[in-house]
């Protein structure tokens, strides 16, 4: 939520694109996790739905680059979301690399 709230800041002229974009793919983090774990009784559908939650969340690192380049948001507001997106990063790379643990048996 703090990435949409942010935003309220970024230019009326960054409404229909930087704005946009950053907000869906932050959005699509979270959203990408809850659809994988609906389907953890599919091993590779978890994994391709977290896959998909990874690709969100490198994308929204990108807007996050951006809105620091364009001087949207200042360096500590930026790295403090960059560390926790790290975390998020490496907890889905956990996750993927061991879905075994989360994918409910099927017998």
């Amino acid at each position: 939520m703090e990435i949409f709230y942010l935003t309220h800041t970024f230019p009326k002229e960054e409404k229909y694109s930087l704005t946009d974009q950053i907000r869906r793919s932050s959005r699509s983090v979270c959203s990408g996790i809850s659809e994988a774990w609906a389907k953890r009784i599919y091993p590779k559908s978890f994994v391709n739905k977290l896959t998909d939650s990874l690709g969100e969340e490198y994308e929204t690192e990108t807007w996050l680059n951006y809105s620091k380049d364009c001087k949207y948001i200042d360096e500590k507001t930026f790295e403090e979301l960059m560390d926790r997106y790290n975390e998020v990063r490496r907890m889905l790379i956990s996750m993927i690399n061991n879905s075994d643990k989360f994918c409910k048996n099927r017998s």
